[in-house]
């Protein structure tokens, strides 16, 4: 980022994804029986754009309200450390998103919670005061390199609209049907198709046209209407609207959190200095990749995915004295290989944990075409084997954080390792146990695999 940090403003909501399988139908009923298998909570609304953006390597502050409920708690757990965050009061409780879902569709939406954003009020009661909190929220919208409002509709753009009116910085405003109207001068506004309709006094049967008139009628510099897998119709004042269609068509199957992939990516562009033209067809780019790498449903944060299912085993293994291994990786394109040393592994202890490696930190480590295959999908896999107890997903370069965390006896990796060349040795040693490193089976490698498969075709 140049010139100051991304500053997302808006309403934060905790997304839950229950995983299950779905094989019969209830018997007193005509609906089918999930057979719960993980449960993966994350950042939604403001909270998910500002995740998105900070692993995108963005500086990030969040301003947005958060309850005092254990949902809130949650919440502001997997913000942690990933943003800066600056609570605003929230009266009622977190707004949560429950889906159910199996084989990769989603069955039902349980929505709860009715919070909204408040002012602050004297410590007693007493008439409402947040000077101190409107001036600190000022100064970091004065310092930002590029403001995104993302309105989910409770509250915090409403409340604080005056301060957004005043935003020098690249303004992207991301609207909600029940939200605040956007202020005038948005560098870019990013509605759906829907709200794009319900924004316009008189709605367009033609996207070109509902963005041309979006422009005018809400004194935008730039209005790109989202179209899902179609890309986005960019409208600009003088000029005629332009379809940008994304590089790589991919088959969609879950579109959850597009719009605020979206919002962020064409934030973090402008930051940067692009234009609008520019700053769309990255955001169009962006969101594609998102949405066939299994959008939010394969968002997960280093908090949430570090107690998901490790605890369990860990937990059984602590007061008897057992033995807890782990090892860890991206384990893309499972191959005998990989099953040969997670087999040996476990041999090693009573219980073995697989650290894998999110999506993002692959990319990061391997470049933008790996992995080949899903997180989501990489997990299933390496859960369906006999030999692994536990599958933790971390985020990071490197897994020294969740070692510390995990605890384990034996860290084990396969290869030519010597110990000291492992960066998250010293991090095995300060949890006092002991790395080991594994043969594994000549000739085995994803990267082999994935070049056979492309000489062959």
């Amino acid at each position: 980022m140049t010139g100051g940090p991304l500053v997302v403003f808006g309403d934060s909501l905790l997304d839950v994804d229950v995983e299950g399988a779905a094989e019969r139908l209830c018997p007193d009923a005509p609906a089918p029986v999930v057979d719960v298998r993980a449960e993966h909570p994350r950042p939604g609304g403001a909270g998910l754009a500002a995740l998105l953006a900070a692993r995108d390597g963005a500086e990030v502050v969040l301003v947005s309200a958060l309850a005092g409920d254990e949902q809130g708690r949650r919440l502001a757990g997997m913000l942690a450390g990933r943003v800066e965050l600056i609570p605003l009061p929230l009266g009622g409780g977190t707004v949560c998103k429950t889906r159910v879902r199996a084989g990769g569709q989603t069955l039902v939406r349980l929505d709860s919670g009715d919070g909204r954003a408040r002012r602050v009020g004297r410590p007693g009661g007493g008439p409402v005061r947040d000077d101190l909190l409107r001036e600190r929220i000022a100064a970091v919208l004065a310092a930002a390199g590029a403001v995104l409002v993302s309105d989910y509709g409770h509250g915090v753009a409403e409340l604080y609209r005056d301060l957004l009116g005043e935003v020098r910085a690249p303004l992207v405003w991301d609207p909600h049907p029940r939200g605040a109207a956007p202020v005038p001068g948005c560098s870019l506004v990013t509605p759906n198709e829907a709200e794009a309709g319900l924004l316009a006094a008189a709605p367009a049967a033609d996207p070109r046209e509902a963005a041309r008139g979006l422009v005018g009628g809400l004194r935008a510099e730039a209005v790109a209407v989202t179209l899902g897998e179609r890309g986005a119709v960019l409208a600009r004042r003088d000029r005629d609207p332009i379809l940008i269609a994304p590089p790589d068509p991919g088959p969609v199957r879950d579109t959850c959190g597009a719009g605020d992939r979206f919002a962020a990516a064409a934030a973090v562009a402008l930051a940067h200095g692009a234009g609008a033209e520019e700053a769309v067809r990255e955001a169009v780019a962006v969101s594609g990749r998102f949405v066939a790498a299994g959008a939010a449903s394969a968002v997960r944060p280093a908090a949430a995915a570090a107690g998901e299912r490790a605890p369990d085993p860990v937990a059984r293994l602590r007061p008897a004295g057992g033995r807890l291994v782990a090892t860890g990786g991206c384990f893309d394109l499972l191959h005998a290989g990989h099953v040969s040393l997670l087999r040996q592994a476990r041999a090693l202890g009573d219980a073995l944990v697989v650290c894998v490696n999110s999506d993002a930190s692959i990319r990061r480590l391997k470049g933008p075409g790996r992995p080949v295959v899903a997180e989501p999908d990489r997990v299933e896999v390496l859960s369906a084997l006999g030999c692994v107890d536990a599958v933790v997903v971390f985020d990071e370069d490197t897994p020294a954080a969740l070692i510390e965390r995990l605890r384990p006896d034996v860290w084990v990796k396969g290869g030519d390792y010597t110990g000291r060349d492992l960066p998250e040795a010293e991090a095995v040693r300060r949890a006092g146990g002991e790395v080991v490193i594994l043969p594994t089976l000549p000739g085995r490698s994803t990267t082999n695999i994935i070049a056979a498969a492309r000489s062959a075709g």
